[in-house]
């Protein structure tokens, strides 16, 4: 596949269905730009990207939240979040590359895209990891991540810690629970 042929593949935009958040009754839609990454999610105002940042990439996020069961202060255990271990995909459900810890996004083009967290809001689906802004520490390569400000990750669908199943007994286990998620990325284009 030629470079360019990738980028086009990447950058079409799933359509997404609608999210009723139970709790308050706010109706968040999914975005409806197929083929376009012109149109932003719609998404909890703390997760909103800087002014001038544009979606460029969605992609569908399946894999497994990775926790390890460690001490905290005062000597009680809890799990603890390794990282993710994730594929990447584009609409049309084609591997488009991988999630892991850092965060760190990597395309199937080489480019990469570290993430620290900005800002965090509650899923809708209280079973669901938080929904995130990420603003990128670092870029590399010249690809797809190579150029993104901002990544927002939103639709999650479990990736929850344990309630349970984290003592002095099973220190250093690990844990994997099973999650998806989308990953919309924005770069400084204005």
């Amino acid at each position: 596949m030629r470079p360019l042929d990738f980028v086009s593949s990447a950058l079409l935009v799933l359509a997404g269905a609608a999210c009723q958040d139970k709790a308050s009754g706010a109706h968040l839609e999914a975005p409806v730009t197929t083929g376009s990454p012109a149109g932003a999610p719609a998404v909890p105002a703390a997760l909103k990207v800087p002014e001038g940042q544009k979606p460029v990439l969605r992609a569908q996020a399946k894999g497994a939240q990775v926790y390890t069961c460690s001490a905290k202060e005062g000597g009680a255990f809890a799990w603890t979040l390794k990282g993710p271990d994730a594929e990447l995909f584009d609409a049309q459900a084609k591997p488009i590359g991988k999630h892991y810890a850092g965060p760190t996004w990597e395309s199937a083009d080489g480019s990469k895209v570290v993430g620290q967290v900005k800002e965090k809001a509650d899923a809708p689906d209280p079973g669901a990891i938080q929904w995130l802004l990420l603003e990128a520490k670092s870029n590399a390569g010249q690809g797809v991540f190579g150029k993104v400000k901002s990544v927002q990750r939103i639709e999650t669908r479990g990736g929850k810690a344990p309630a349970a199943g984290c003592d002095a007994a099973h220190a250093g286990a690990e844990t994997r629970v099973d999650y998806q998620a989308a990953y919309v990325f924005y770069d400084g284009a204005g």
